[in-house]
């Protein structure tokens, strides 16, 4: 296929833009709080298990990018990207809906539990975008591009997916 950097010209400013957005949505929910008279606990291990389902998908397409199978990686990666907008949904929305929940652990457990979260948290911010412009590279056929990107935007966005539900099985027993 040949390089279509028309569709890539287009899909940039929108990654910029869905950028803020979430970045302003993830940083305000700390400050945007929507009582329920129920709180929404089924969440946390709903998008905890979409986070670790796409780490097991993200993982699947790179079985098939390496066996050479180009159409399957590109249907993976888009249900990698489903269901990270559906995580980012689900975690937007427990966060302004509950209080947060302090980790209960003490000892190295909770030295553990802070490290992964901080650097869990940390990457989820930064990868964000890259995760956004490897997508419009590979979608606008430009493979040498999205190949030099994917080769360190992959791990990072793959350890965000491991550590997201590392750190919800660290913090359940915590939940009130």
């Amino acid at each position: 296929m040949k390089e279509n950097l028309h569709l890539a010209s287009r899909l940039k400013p929108w990654a910029y833009v869905l950028t803020a957005i979430i970045l302003i949505a993830v940083f305000g929910m700390r400050y945007i709080k929507i009582p329920l008279e129920e709180p929404l606990m089924f969440l946390p291990p709903f998008h905890s298990t979409v986070n670790a389902i796409t780490g097991v998908v993200l993982l699947v397409a790179l079985y098939f990018i390496k066996t050479g199978n180009i159409v399957a990686h590109r249907n993976t990666i888009l249900m990698a990207m489903v269901l990270s907008l559906v995580f980012l949904l689900s975690y937007v929305t427990y966060h302004i809906t509950a209080e947060e929940t302090t980790y209960c652990g003490e000892g190295i457990s909770r030295t553990v539990y802070f490290v992964l979260l901080i650097t869990h948290v940390l990457s989820a911010a930064v990868i964000f975008p890259f995760i956004l412009f490897t997508f419009i590279r590979g979608i606008s056929f430009q493979v040498e591009k999205h190949k030099k990107m994917a080769r360190w935007v992959f791990p990072i966005w793959l350890y965000v997916c491991i550590t997201g539900p590392i750190c919800y099985l660290m913090l359940a027993p915590c939940y009130s």
